[in-house]
């Protein structure tokens, strides 16, 4: 064989090679944007199902009883419409002023756990119960021009979210129950929103407000 015959044979021989390497590696890309195409089609069905669960989510507490609760929208936060009044200086639910809302704030208080309870069998929801007590603008905790930083009305706030906490347990409504629920008490005293004006010593200033967050995970397509 000829020396041009036999570097014409080794040409083609080589040429074949790289077509084929160069066809498996065009086989592993192509294949390897099929599985990040997949994955990433996956992932946003996975975004989309959250956000419709969310929505879902949220439109069932949004609706929720309107004798007892007030959404505002402006401070994305639901308000306790029954307005509970204390005599100054009191937290304790059973001596608030007029005794015959105990019931009602029971029934409340039922509202909220059947609420939650809607989606107990999914396990990747979880919620975050917030009790959040307000105290009217009365001077309470100053004394001869002296603040008393243990009994002031931020102290009092929580003291009195504390008492609605513990009423409810005593009517059998509690909320450590329930496997995806934590309850928080907070107290904001002569803060947070909303404030009715004028504020000083304004009762419509003594509220619950009931924050009711739901928290979700990953949300499988079945």
């Amino acid at each position: 064989m000829s020396k041009n015959k036999k570097k014409e044979s080794f040409f083609w021989t080589s040429y074949s090679d790289l077509m084929t390497s160069l066809f498996f590696v065009m086989l592993v890309l192509f294949v390897l944007v099929i599985v990040l195409l997949y994955k990433r089609i996956s992932d946003q069905n996975i975004k989309l199902a959250e956000f419709e669960k969310i929505e879902e989510i949220k439109k069932s507490i949004n609706e929720i009883n309107e004798n007892y609760f007030e959404y505002r929208h402006e401070y994305k936060k639901h308000i306790f419409k029954l307005q509970v009044q204390y005599p100054t200086g009191v937290f304790e639910i059973s001596r608030i002023t007029n005794p015959s809302l105990l019931s009602q704030i029971t029934e409340a208080g039922k509202e909220i756990k059947r609420t939650i309870e809607k989606f107990t069998a999914d396990d990747n929801i979880q919620y975050l119960v917030i009790i959040e007590g307000q105290a009217s603008a009365d001077g309470y905790g100053y004394k001869n021009g002296i603040y008393d930083e243990f009994r002031n009305n931020d102290v009092l706030s929580y003291q009195r979210a504390l008492g609605l906490k513990r009423y409810w347990e005593s009517r059998g409504v509690s909320f450590s129950e329930l496997s995806n629920c934590e309850l928080v008490i907070a107290g904001s005293g002569e803060g947070g929103v909303p404030r009715e004006m004028p504020d000083w010593r304004n009762s419509a200033n003594q509220r619950f407000l009931i924050h009711i967050i739901p928290k979700t995970g990953v949300i499988e397509n079945k």
